[in-house]
């Protein structure tokens, strides 16, 4: 499921690490995060499970979401882009980036040319936050 929805890089610090270094590489492509969802917090207060640290980050480039809503209301739909922070052990995490060309398959192939530029801008920002994120894994 992952490969075709998105971008998972595995990183061998902890979930507050991965995290904070998340929200840095969007900030650097230009996206704030308008929501953040912890599961783990979630599920704890509403089914008194017990999960790991999980984060879902609702992340937004603005400029991008502006062009992509002017082009087709619609696509509120599927904004924000997600991303998700999840631990994976004690010093392993894992996040993963949607890939917004893929939602936009998901949605059928009516989409216009100017939103599939869109979300081809947003895929190529989004795969530069997982290139840094891989870079930044091993340093302190």
């Amino acid at each position: 499921m992952t490969a075709s929805l998105g971008i998972a890089v595995h990183l061998g610090v902890p979930f507050t690490t991965a995290l904070e270094r998340t929200r840095s590489a969007l900030k650097t492509e230009g996206f704030g995060v308008l929501t953040e969802i912890d599961m783990q917090a979630a599920f704890k207060e509403k089914l008194g499970y017990d999960f790991r640290p999980y984060v879902i980050l609702g992340a937004c480039n603005p400029p991008l979401a502006y062009r992509a809503l002017t082009d087709d209301p619609a696509v509120g739909l599927l904004l924000p882009c997600n991303v998700t922070v999840e631990a994976d052990g004690a010093e392993r995490t894992v996040v993963r980036l949607i890939d917004p060309l893929s939602m936009m398959a998901s949605e059928g192939s009516g989409a216009s040319p100017a939103l599939h530029e869109v979300a081809r801008d947003a895929q190529q920002r989004l795969e530069r936050v997982a290139q840094v994120l891989r870079s930044t894994e091993d340093v302190a």
